[in-house]
């Protein structure tokens, strides 16, 4: 792409595969009705959000949970494992592309993330792969749950920019959701709306000019 400097990639379902069918499968099993309003790949209950930016503890996530589905007897471990699993993982290949990447380009991630999934990630890079974190794949990581702001807000991507001395203009913002787009669109970001699976993000990036 011509006149592009920098990228920020989203996470879920850019580099690492998420399922939203599969919590909201698991949350109803817990008792959850009115899935598609509580819990959904467009739209969700405050909760999210609120866990989102930092605002609730995992403590608090776990009992708004429980009164969502009124069984105030779930375990943390039954919560947690409904919650995870729209976590599936990523693939080494996708490694081995971020640092081709970030050979061409200032390389950053900033993915709307909570606590619960964070560590289970961590964890997850750690036995797959023996990662640690993504510092040697970006520039800077940031996940939304540590900056207190969130996707699609104008102010979570204005944070990026400025702490980074990034020109807007520059700058392409790699996400799989729609309003994600439209927020950074308006703060002047290039976009690029995903729509293959991660496993096909080289060839996503090669069609697109990117590489």
């Amino acid at each position: 792409m011509q006149n592009i400097k920098n990228i920020i990639f989203d996470y879920g379902n850019v580099i690492f595969d998420i399922d939203f069918r599969i919590a909201q499968a698991s949350f109803k099993k817990l008792g959850i009705t009115d899935i598609e309003n509580f819990f959904a790949h467009k739209g969700h209950n405050q909760i999210f959000d609120d866990f989102e930016t930092g605002a609730i503890s995992p403590a608090e996530f776990r009992e708004g949970i429980r009164k969502a589905a009124e069984k105030p007897d779930l375990t943390d471990a039954q919560i947690d494992e409904a919650w995870n699993s729209l976590l599936i993982g990523t693939h080494q290949q996708n490694h081995n592309l971020l640092m081709a990447v970030k050979e061409k380009y200032r390389t950053f991630l900033l993915s709307n993330n909570n606590e619960i999934h964070y560590e289970w990630i961590i964890n997850y890079l750690k036995t797959t792969f023996e990662l640690n974190n993504y510092d040697d794949y970006f520039e800077k990581a940031y996940f939304s749950q540590h900056m207190k702001l969130r996707k699609p807000n104008t102010n979570i991507f204005e944070q990026v920019l400025k702490e980074n001395n990034l020109n807007p203009a520059e700058t392409l913002f790699i996400d799989d959701s729609p309003q994600h787009i439209e927020g950074a669109k308006k703060v002047g970001l290039n976009t690029l709306l995903m729509t293959e699976k991660p496993a096909q993000l080289e060839s996503f990036l090669k069609a697109n000019g990117v590489l």
